[in-house]
């Protein structure tokens, strides 16, 4: 068991959507006071309707692109953890200007209004698209390439500032860059649904999915656990050396879009044997996708402890079991 979140007050930004409302149920479970700003532009309300009868649960309804909203929501709060922002590669090159409000402007307003409040810490999700057109395998904090789309500038934006924050006002911030993430709660519905929840959503509807390519291209792909315990680590960390830093956020194995199509075809079989029949189709490659993704989590692991507790078969598996439930409700 890793060293957990306890007894503080957290404030979970976009604590509706995927990632932040597993934050928020996890947080929950350790006598955390913890504080979920959205604006539910992509989370839903059905992912925290669990946690409103708690007393240790406050929903604020707001906009980080909203500067009053970030100061309400950082009112004695020792840890932020920073999840919201809009993310897709393709949303952002077919709106970039939105992109670059959420993604820059609303996380410069948190990052002001955390210093002000002299918050103790501040952890934020970056992203594995930082790489940009690097083609080194796997993939190194220290040794990026250039940004392939408006949403990869906005969250490289976001660790320059994160940088420049840390080194003239002390404030204590970790960027976690994550890989590919996929589990319970992240939803299928909407032009811009990751890969994962779409296949799943298709194969139960009997639809034949349709992959970008050939299926050679891989990525890292990261469960929600591996996810959680990151940010329960970095916001807990004693080791002073870690402030200021960027750390992977994924399993340190990669496989190719077809391999884990194929995968989820075969594990919800078991669910309706009729997915078998179901045909994988292919279509042209994405604008903006890097080839490759994967990532060494060694520094994780020597400087954070980092053991993650799903590779993707296991994470998979329960993803699957989630769905199914989910479903059948």
């Amino acid at each position: 068991m890793y060293q957990k979140i306890q007894n503080k007050k957290v404030l979970v930004t976009g604590g509706a959507g995927f990632i932040g409302s597993n934050l928020c149920e996890d947080l929950l479970k350790f006598n955390n006071e913890v504080v979920c700003l959205d604006n539910f532009s992509t989370g839903y309300r059905n992912n925290i309707i669990p946690f409103l009868a708690n007393p240790n649960f406050h929903l604020i309804d707001g906009d980080i692109r909203n500067f009053v909203d970030c100061q309400t929501a950082v009112q004695d709060v020792d840890i932020v953890l920073h999840q919201a922002a809009l993310g897709s590669v393709p949303r952002s090159l077919n709106d970039p200007a939105t992109t670059n409000e959420v993604n820059i402007t609303g996380f410069l307003n948190m990052l002001i209004a955390a210093r002000d409040a002299k918050v103790k810490r501040f952890i934020y999700a970056a992203s594995s698209s930082t790489y940009g057109d690097s083609e080194s395998l796997p993939k190194v904090e220290d040794i990026i390439g250039k940004p392939l789309s408006p949403y990869a500038v906005t969250k490289y934006v976001n660790e320059l500032y994160a940088h420049v924050f840390g080194l003239n006002y002390g404030l204590e911030i970790i960027g976690l860059r994550y890989f590919n993430v996929f589990g319970r709660r992240q939803s299928p519905d909407g032009a811009y649904a990751a890969v994962i929840p779409k296949f799943v959503d298709q194969f139960m509807r009997h639809e034949s999915p349709v992959i970008n390519g050939n299926g050679t291209y891989s990525r890292d792909f990261t469960y929600i656990d591996n996810v959680i315990q990151m940010n329960h680590l970095a916001a807990t960390t004693e080791n002073k050396s870690v402030i200021g830093q960027v750390f992977n956020t994924a399993v340190g194995e990669r496989t190719t879009l077809l391999e884990v199509t194929q995968l989820i075809q075969h594990y919800l079989c078991e669910f309706d044997p009729k997915i078998a029949e179901v045909e994988i189709l292919h279509g042209p490659n994405r604008v903006g996708d890097i080839p490759h993704s994967l990532a060494s989590v060694e520094k994780a692991k020597k400087m954070l402890n980092y053991k993650p507790t799903h590779h993707l078969e296991e994470g998979l598996k329960e993803a699957m079991e989630w769905y199914i439930e989910f479903n059948e409700r």
